[in-house]
């Protein structure tokens, strides 16, 4: 057996490398936590899209989506800030303390839309 050099013992941490996560990733993070945050996603509403800035360990997010109508809203965007915020955190080891959420569509759910039917 040989031992390997270098291999006595653990790396101080200033002496260890440095991971960086590519700004896209983290990105993907953020659409799909905003994917999953929403309650019930109108079937015809295209899925998430997100951009980041980066900055060392802490990440900017913006999110936009489409959302089923009629829906609480706010409460949407919320659990959609606080989802991207912990699975960022979570995956990705980084702070987000700004999640920009813009809605660019709503989408009327069914029964909106055949209860309109019946308006005379």
């Amino acid at each position: 057996m040989t031992a390997l050099s270098g291999a006595s013992g653990p790396v101080p941490a200033g002496e260890r490398g440095e991971t960086r996560i590519a700004d896209r990733v983290v990105a993907k993070i953020a659409a799909q936590a905003a994917k999953e945050a929403v309650d019930a996603p109108a079937k015809e509403a295209e899925s998430p899209r997100a951009t980041v800035t980066v900055h060392r360990d802490t990440a900017r997010v913006r999110v936009s989506l489409e959302l089923g109508y009629p829906s609480d809203i706010g409460r949407q965007c919320g659990a959609v800030r606080r989802r991207v915020t912990e699975r960022v955190k979570a995956l990705a080891g980084m702070e987000v303390p700004e999640v920009a959420v813009q809605v660019e569509r709503l989408h009327p759910s069914g029964a909106s839309l055949a209860a309109q039917g019946r308006i005379r």
